[in-house]
């Protein structure tokens, strides 16, 4: 009878414990999610678009946009030249940060700063972050951070 009784205690436990982890809130909702800067930064505004399928994510794309709609990633120009000043450019930091954010399955935390994209990391982790929590509320409309000074 102890058995029984202890069986069934546990399979309650069990049965809670799982509930509490499919609350809203706590699962990424599939669909796509886009966080922005609010202001543009030296001519360009960088934004970051998860994609969830199944609860998981899938894809992100981290780049910034300049008035035009030209992407900061295809500026050749710019790119010669921050890389030879910096060590890295946008194109490479991008991709960097969103894989690392992918590996890490969306956990900003575990994202490194890779050196001369200081600023970029500061504004991925907190547009990334965005994002998720856009994903977590079902919400679809682009979230807008505020920028830093």
């Amino acid at each position: 009878m102890k058995r029984r009784i202890c069986s069934l205690v546990l399979a309650a436990v069990i049965a809670f414990s799982a509930a509490g982890c499919n609350q809203k809130g706590d699962t990424l909702n599939d669909g796509y999610y886009t966080a922005r800067m609010s202001d543009y930064s030296h001519g360009w505004m960088e934004f970051v678009t998860i994609c969830v399928s199944d609860g998981h994510l899938v894809s992100i794309e981290y780049n910034a946009k300049g008035p035009s709609g030209y992407l900061k990633s295809w500026d050749i120009p710019y790119m010669r030249t921050m890389g030879g000043l910096n060590g890295t450019y946008p194109n490479e930091y991008t991709r960097n940060y969103g894989a690392q954010f992918l590996e890490a399955g969306g956990d900003v935390s575990q994202v490194q700063a890779i050196a001369g994209a200081t600023s970029s990391y500061k504004n991925f982790v907190r547009l990334a972050d965005a994002a998720v929590g856009q994903s977590r509320a079902g919400d679809s409309s682009v979230a807008v951070v505020e920028a830093q000074s």
